[in-house]
């Protein structure tokens, strides 16, 4: 019988890059409550990085005060968390021009124990290491890749595609959202990678397969990841937050 999950690491590197001006990516976690997310912000001048702070303080502060939840409860409380956060956002938005428009994409992992969920909005993404193996857990919010799924466009189009920086949704554009959830088993030894686009559009994914194979600790394991997207190019804000499950 598997040794269940009890309790999890974590570590995060959150960078510029080498073209932007600024950073518009945020991270946040909480181990004591099981929440970890990553936001990257748009919108003119400093609004991207607004809404993505907004994003991670408000879900942050709504997950941590929790008390005498049932365990079932978690992806019900990280749903609603994520609700009131493109509220605040949009609100926000609507009473300040120069923020009208701002927006942010959300990946974020909700764990209890050995149970794990997985909610995302936009393009940020989710990546699980199991035994050497990477598999991308979340599903993309963007046009390339819904073409995908309909059968109008292959992935390797996809990744050239000048219309691949289109997202179908974020938060804080709008009054309501939906962000996708799903549900997993975690196992000692896996880990968990939530990342911007930073990273994903400069590294392939047998290449994160490779730097996360390597025996080092979480922190190094992140600094490794944004310093090789920054070589690769850097276009981008670049966030890597790692997890690991351990028994």
């Amino acid at each position: 019988m598997a040794t269940a999950v009890v309790r999890y690491t974590a570590a995060a590197v959150s960078d510029r890059g080498r073209k932007r001006p600024s950073n518009e990516d945020a991270y946040g976690f909480s181990i004591e409550a099981g929440v970890y997310l990553v936001c990257d912000g748009m919108g003119g001048a400093a609004a991207g990085e607004v809404a993505s702070t907004i994003a991670v303080d408000e879900i942050l502060r709504l997950l941590t005060h929790r008390s005498g939840e049932k365990e079932t409860s978690l992806p019900d409380a990280a749903q609603s968390a994520i609700c009131e956060a493109n509220e605040a956002i949009f609100t926000r938005a609507q009473r300040n021009h120069r923020l009208s428009g701002m927006g942010t994409t959300l990946v974020a992992l909700a764990t209890r124990e050995q149970r794990v969920w997985v909610l995302n909005v936009g393009d940020s993404r989710c990546y699980r290491l199991r035994k050497g193996n990477l598999e991308q857990l979340s599903r993309d919010h963007s046009l390339v890749e819904e073409q995908v799924r309909l059968g109008r466009m292959t992935p390797r189009e996809a990744l050239h595609s000048p219309l691949r920086n289109v997202i179908t949704r974020a938060l804080g554009t709008q009054s309501q959202v939906t962000p996708d959830v799903f549900e997993f088993d975690a196992e000692p030894g896996d880990l968990f990678l939530l990342c911007s686009d930073g990273l994903t559009r400069e590294l392939s994914d047998s290449v994160i397969q490779d730097l996360l194979n390597k025996d080092q600790s979480l922190e190094t394991q992140s600094a490794r990841l944004v310093d090789a997207a920054k070589k690769a190019g850097g276009h981008d804000n670049i966030t890597c937050l790692l997890v690991r499950a351990e028994g």
